[in-house]
């Protein structure tokens, strides 16, 4: 748009860290518009901009193969701020050096003492938090940097050169973890001289303007879950393009939580969308599912099968496919989890990320409305739109549903090695607490790449800064080890747990539903469903002594999805939510998870 390049701009270069399309959504939110480029754009490309921000990403910069930048950037008299693997590039360009950091790498909250009086820092405290997330670390400062920050385990958290306004961050402003992150985002700005000229409120006119252009003639057709992203999405496109070119499909895949389905189609009918048709395929999915435990797998069979649900459902309505195309609520999480940008790692395949999917984007045959936006842009478009508060705020629900809380296996234990149970022993040693590592594991996300790792179990006393300090402590030492779960059975000891073969079944999944809805009701009892963002609850394809099987709960707080934080719960609330489970036939211990993202991701598969 013309009144964009009028405005001042920012430009963050995507390395392929997790956090690339987070930053620039911070800028923004600043006041200042900002743009992802790659990392290979030219110096002379960014001639225009104000400021420069480099991302984190995957790769070590020790890595011959790890993504490069444009050389001449530094050279364009611009500021530049590098974050993370940003920082360390710069460092080491500038004739600095990086190296390993401790034996493996430093994520999650820590404590920086500020040195100096550094523009970057005005305003802060000389002691401040910040959230860490890396293996490398720089070991020695190019010619005319100085130290502006460090931690007790990282020298070299913050430098500057205020002569070249060039300034390197280990750790992550742009997350809600570091409480002042945004304070020091908005200090580079004004170092780049920005007049804070953008304003979120053009974005409903350039996305209706957008979708016209998309569609042509064409009408769209929407997978409609009932969850806050494609619910906004169908409301936008209502709206846009009128209901008689609008047809939303609602998919019961067998995956769905308690009355799910049926409360998609009472809310739609309440608010007047009779464009909403709802398809039993539950049959369908469960059959694809059957005997299947690979994560990526189960994802890949179920973002197929709604796409041939949907086929057969043009059919049936007689619609012609030519004249009709696909849309999607895709919001900017699942693309960047499922390596949708140059150099990112892929954590986990989202369902409307899948083959399929991906050929028919690239033939311009999918609009996703919403694929620039965070989960909190999302709501607050939501409420621009006029939907409920009680539907905004709901929880988020995966497109897969219950088949990513429905954990599968083969039965086939991964070995632990003695030198991480010794690690593991150590961290816990003299803490009041006892530890084991369990025969199973889950996706999570490290330093940018995705991790698939042992959780580790911690029995003791119920007291929660405890547990955090000794969940960061296991997570950033055992090598094997990316998640830490709480048992909430206090007394008897543990038994010894054992992994069985476990797949996508109905009974599982009634199991699965049935702890689900008790945890909803609880939350909701409580009053403390709206101060939990989200809250997986897990059934693992783990038994104890009796066969009864083991059940995660997950509540976490976050804001956008890239990060999160374990959040603690009322202990009346947790001790109605372990007796009703326990009265259900098959349920045996149940854990709580009290692990940050990163390094364990919101879900576990």
């Amino acid at each position: 748009m013309t009144s964009v390049q009028q405005n001042d701009r920012i430009a963050v270069l995507d390395f392929g860290g997790q956090y690339a399309h987070l930053i620039a959504n911070r800028v923004r939110r600043l006041g200042v518009y900002s743009e992802i480029v790659r990392s290979s754009t030219t110096a002379g490309d960014l001639s225009g901009f104000k400021g420069i921000i480099f991302s984190g990403s995957p790769f070590s910069c020790l890595d011959p193969e790890s993504p490069r930048f444009d050389t001449a950037i530094l050279d364009l008299d611009i500021p530049v701020l590098g974050l993370c693997y940003g920082h360390q590039i710069l460092m080491r360009h500038l004739g600095g050096s990086v190296g390993k950091g401790s034996v493996h790498g430093e994520y999650g909250s820590a404590s920086m003492s500020r040195k100096g009086t550094s523009p970057l820092f005005s305003g802060l405290e000389k002691r401040e938090p910040v959230w860490m997330s890396h293996g490398d670390m720089v070991m020695s400062l190019p010619e005319g940097f100085s130290v502006i920050g460090s931690t007790d385990d990282c020298e070299f958290t913050a430098v500057s050169s205020e002569q070249r306004k060039i300034y390197g961050l280990q750790f992550h402003p742009e997350v809600t973890d570091t409480p002042h992150g945004m304070k020091i985002l908005d200090n580079f700005l004004t170092i780049c001289g920005c007049e804070k000229n953008w304003n979120s409120t053009a974005f409903l006119e350039e996305i209706s303007e957008a979708i016209n252009t998309a569609c042509g003639t064409r009408n769209v057709f929407l997978l409609v879950s009932g969850g806050v992203d494609s619910t906004v999405a169908f409301t936008l496109l209502n709206r846009i393009l009128g209901p008689k070119r609008v047809l939303g499909l609602h998919i019961d895949n067998g995956l769905m939580r308690h009355l799910e389905s049926e409360a998609v189609l009472d809310y739609m009918q309440q608010h007047g969308f009779d464009n909403l048709r709802v398809i039993d395929a539950t049959d369908d999915f469960l059959g694809a599912l059957a005997g299947v435990a690979d994560p990526e797998k189960k994802r890949a069979i179920i973002g197929e099968m709604f796409l041939t649900v949907k086929e057969r459902a043009l059919a049936d309505l007689g619609l012609n496919p030519d004249e009709w195309i696909l849309t999607q609520g895709t919001i900017y999480p699942d693309t960047i989890e499922s390596a949708g940008t140059e150099h990112a790692d892929r954590i986990k395949t989202h369902h409307n990320r899948v083959d399929p999917i991906l050929e028919l984007i690239k033939r311009g045959l999918v609009i996703e409305p919403l694929a620039q936006l965070y989960k909190d842009e999302v709501r607050e478009l939501g409420t621009t739109l006029g939907l409920p508060h009680g539907l905004i705020w709901r929880h988020p629900f995966p497109g897969p549903g219950l088949g990513v809380r429905l954990l599968c296996s083969d039965g086939k234990v991964d070995p632990v090695s003695e030198s991480d149970r010794s690690v593991l022993a150590k961290c816990v040693a003299d803490t009041g607490y006892t530890a084991s590592i369990l025969p199973l594991r889950s996706v999570g996300v490290q330093g940018d790449e995705r991790t698939y790792a042992h959780p580790a179990l911690l029995e003791g006393p119920l007291d929660w800064n405890r547990l955090d300090t000794l969940s960061t402590r296991i997570t950033n030492g055992v090598k094997s080890v990316n998640r830490v779960v709480y048992r909430l059975s206090r007394g008897a000891p543990a038994p010894v747990y054992r992994l069985i073969e476990g797949y996508v079944t109905k009974k599982r999944l009634a199991m699965l539903r049935a702890i689900d809805d008790i945890v909803t009701r609880a939350l909701q009892a409580s009053g403390e469903y709206d101060t939990v963002w989200q809250m997986p609850v897990v059934l693992l394809p783990l038994i104890d002594e009796n066969g009864n099987a083991c059940v995660v709960l997950r509540p976490i707080v976050s804001q956008e999805a890239m990060t999160a934080r374990f959040t603690p719960l009322k202990e009346d609330t947790l001790d109605t939510i372990v007796v009703e489970a326990r009265n259900v036939n098959g349920i045996g211990d149940i854990f709580y998870d009290i692990t940050h993202k990163p390094p364990g991701t919101i879900e576990w598969e």
